[in-house]
C-alpha cells in the first residue's frame, strides 16, 4: 500500500478535481433545464440516446410487410425502430401456451405493437414486463374466474395474449379494436403511476388533462349523443385509457375530428407526433 506524505506534491490532481465539479454542476444544470422544458413543452428534450441494434433481413422483412406504421416512418426514424424491436426481443422472454409454437413473425409484430405505442417515450421498454405469455385463443384466468383475450398482470409481470385476437386486432387496423394496443397501455399506465421519470410525469398531466375534459358539458352531452367510443371504455380509468389509445391508433383523422382536445392530450400523453400523426 502506498501512503502520500504530507511533503508530497499533489498539485497535480488539481484539474481532474476541478474537472469532475464542472461536470457534476453540468450535469445538475442539465437535467433542471430537460426537466424545464419537458413540463414547458410537454414533451421530452429528447426521446432517443443512440441506435446500435439492429434486426436480420428476415426480420425487417416482417416489418417492412405487415406493419404499416413502420413503412410510414422516415429512415432515420425506421432505424430508430429496429433498434427497439430488437431491444424488446432481447429483453422479454416469449412463451407459447397450450401447446402453441411461438413464431419469429409472432414475435416481430408483438414486439412491433409494443414498440409503436412506445415509441414518442425515452421510456420505452415495459420495465414491469417480463414474459409475454401466448395463447392460441382465450384463455381461463383465475383473477376473475373468467375467460379473457389478452391481460397485463404486474405480479407475474407477465403480459398475457390470444394470438387469433392480437392478430386479428393487428390486421384489421380501423375498426378501433386492437387486443395488443390495449394491454400495454394497461402496461404503460401502470408504470407511470408508481415512476417519476419525465415520461410518467407526462403521462399522469395529460391523464388528468384527459380526465377534465371528459366532465366538460360539451364534450359530456357530445359522447352522450354519438357514443363514439364503445361501452367498455367506461368500465373505469384503465379501460377507458387503453380504448382511447386503440382509437388514437386506428383512427386518428376520424378521433382528432370528433374529439379534438382529448386527441391533443392523448397525442402529448404518448408524444406522437410522427407518421402522420
Amino acid at each position: 500500500m502506498v501512503t502520500i506524505q504530507p511533503h508530497d506534491d499533489i498539485s497535480w490532481m488539481a484539474p481532474y478535481a476541478y474537472a469532475i465539479v464542472l461536470l457534476g454542476f453540468g450535469f445538475i444544470v442539465f437535467r433542471i433545464f430537460e426537466n424545464w422544458y419537458a413540463a414547458r413543452f410537454d414533451k421530452p428534450l429528447f426521446r432517443h440516446y443512440w441506435v446500435y441494434k439492429t434486426l436480420t433481413p428476415p426480420q425487417v422483412q416482417i416489418l417492412e410487410e405487415e406493419f404499416s406504421f413502420y413503412r410510414a416512418l422516415t429512415p432515420q426514424l425506421q432505424r430508430q425502430f429496429r433498434h427497439r424491436v430488437a431491444t424488446f426481443l432481447v429483453d422479454k422472454k416469449f412463451l407459447g401456451r397450450e401447446g402453441l409454437e411461438v413464431t419469429e413473425r409472432m414475435r416481430i409484430l408483438i414486439a412491433a405493437v409494443g414498440c409503436m405505442l412506445s415509441f414518442g417515450r425515452r421510456n420505452y421498454e415495459y420495465a414491469l414486463i417480463e414474459h409475454i405469455l401466448i395463447f392460441p385463443n382465450e384463455f381461463y384466468s383465475s383473477r376473475n374466474d373468467s375467460l379473457h383475450r389478452g391481460e397485463f398482470n404486474p405480479r407475474d409481470r407477465a403480459l398475457v395474449l390470444s394470438w387469433h385476437h392480437f392478430e386479428e386486432g393487428f390486421q384489421i387496423d380501423n375498426d378501433n379494436l386492437n387486443l395488443g394496443i390495449h394491454e400495454f397501455m394497461h402496461a404503460m399506465q401502470l408504470e407511470a403511476t408508481n415512476a417519476r421519470d419525465l415520461d410518467s410525469t407526462r403521462f399522469a398531466k395529460q391523464f388528468q388533462n384527459i380526465l377534465k375534459t371528459l366532465i366538460e358539458d360539451e364534450t359530456r352531452e357530445k359522447l352522450d349523443q354519438t357514443q363514439y367510443f364503445r361501452s367498455y371504455a367506461f368500465t373505469n380509468q384503465f379501460e377507458f385509457m387503453a380504448v382511447l389509445a386503440e382509437y388514437f391508433i386506428e383512427s386518428p383523422s376520424d378521433f382528432k375530428g370528433n374529439f379534438p382536445k382529448l386527441y391533443q392530450h392523448t397525442q402529448k400523453l404518448l408524444n406522437f407526433t410522427f407518421a402522420g400523426y
